[in-house]
């Protein structure tokens, strides 16, 4: 298989301390360095250096802050894209924002549209209002954040992506929506899916089972593992993905209309 075609995904599933950015570092850093071989993405879960936390003003951190600066320098170390999100603070505001780092330091980012109101989380942070699909490797990648999940319009495959990426602090007791809506967001966009979530249990007392998965173009699940730290990789393939959307060219079909 030609480097094109193939990719190769670690998702990384964990528990994390609660805004202690310095603890998550040093624990994600442990992780990273047992993953075995050369991979192409590495993927973090939701707010990984803090858990999700509205203590905006306490725990935000610059664009070349300490956890921006580790990203890259973890990158660089494993010749891999690392990506997740963290609370960072732009421009005067803060934002629940994806970043998508690469080897060589350059990196893109996505700021969160769809903000959690359940947890206020709308009253500290300022929505994004760009989606973003990443080149790279041959494939186009999107990302997306936890509650972006419910909205499918917002995940809509117009752009001919190839991959989708969600990255969360999803709880328990909604655990069944996340692995429904993950296989139907792959369905529906003939598309591989990655959905990386954290296990443990936050200082708000809710629980986190992961359920971390990749899904593939056909809603078959590729990966899955609950309830237990875990970084496993698995690689996908583009070739297979095309030829299933050459066949059955659902996305073909889709409605025309605009967001507003």
């Amino acid at each position: 298989m030609s480097q094109s075609n193939a990719l190769r995904v670690t998702t990384v599933q964990t528990s994390l301390h609660w805004e202690a950015i310095d603890k998550n570092l040093n624990h994600f850093e442990n992780l990273l360095d047992r993953i075995q071989g050369q991979q192409d993405i590495i993927v973090l879960p939701e707010m990984f250096s803090t858990g999700f936390t509205m203590n905006t003003e306490e725990v935000a951190e610059s664009m070349d802050g300490k956890s921006v600066q580790w990203m890259r320098g973890q990158a660089e170390k494993l010749k891999s894209v690392l990506c997740g999100s963290l609370i960072l603070k732009d421009g005067g505001e803060y934002y629940n924002r994806f970043i998508w780092m690469k080897p060589d330091g350059e990196f893109q980012f996505y700021d969160k549209k769809h903000l959690f109101t359940l947890a206020g989380e709308h009253e500290y942070f300022k929505p994004g209002d760009q989606k973003i699909i990443i080149d790279y490797k041959g494939w186009k990648i999107c990302p997306l954040i936890c509650y972006d999940l419910r909205f499918p319009v917002w995940a809509r495959n117009v752009e001919n992506y190839d991959l989708l990426i969600y990255v969360a602090n999803w709880p328990k007791p909604r655990a069944n929506a996340w692995r429904a809506l993950l296989t139907a967001r792959a369905i529906e966009n003939q598309c591989y899916v990655v959905g990386v979530n954290r296990v443990g249990a936050d200082e708000k007392g809710l629980d986190y089972i992961g359920d971390t998965m990749v899904v593939d173009f056909l809603g078959n699940t590729l990966y899955h593992t609950a309830n237990i730290e875990q970084v496993s990789t698995t690689e996908l393939n583009l070739t297979s993905q095309n030829t299933l959307r050459s066949k059955l060219n659902f996305l073909a079909d889709q409605d025309g209309f605009q967001l507003k």
